[in-house]
């Protein structure tokens, strides 16, 4: 079994993301495991708990009022990710103390599959600061 990685902005791992639709069907636990970016990792100051902060990749296209940015097949390559298209959701996220229980190795027992290139993530990052700013930003805290 793989090491538990450092929560790193940029990191690719697989994680039991809960969508916001589920979340407020009253679900507790996503269907299954996914990858998903780090976009944030800071220490809370009450306990001083490491959290994290996710966003899902999906093969789901995005509907007309949904934020994503469409991975580039060469990312896909590189993170090692099947070569169906893909999108990274910008206007969901999940909140969780790290590891925690939704952290799961992939199918070749890792639970890492890269990082995202910093140009691509600095794309990411900048339309999440639009998306937050446009109060559109949906949060799951786990």
């Amino acid at each position: 079994m793989a090491d538990i990685p450092r929560a790193e902005p940029g990191l690719v791992v697989h994680f039991n993301f809960l969508w916001r639709a589920e979340f407020e069907r009253g679900q507790q636990e996503a269907r299954y495991p996914r990858p998903c970016a780090i976009v944030l990792s800071y220490r809370r100051g009450a306990d001083g708990m490491l959290m994290v902060t996710l966003v899902p990749i999906t093969h789901t296209a995005p509907g007309r009022d949904d934020v994503a940015i469409e991975l580039p097949s060469g990312v896909k390559r590189h993170l090692g990710l099947d070569e169906l298209r893909s999108w990274v959701v910008l206007d969901q996220v999940n909140e969780t103390p790290w590891p925690g229980f939704d952290l799961h190795p992939n199918a070749n027992g890792e639970y890492v599959y890269g990082f995202i290139p910093p140009n691509l993530f600095q794309r990411i990052r900048n339309r999440m600061i639009e998306v937050i700013k446009e109060g559109r930003l949906r949060r799951i805290q786990r």
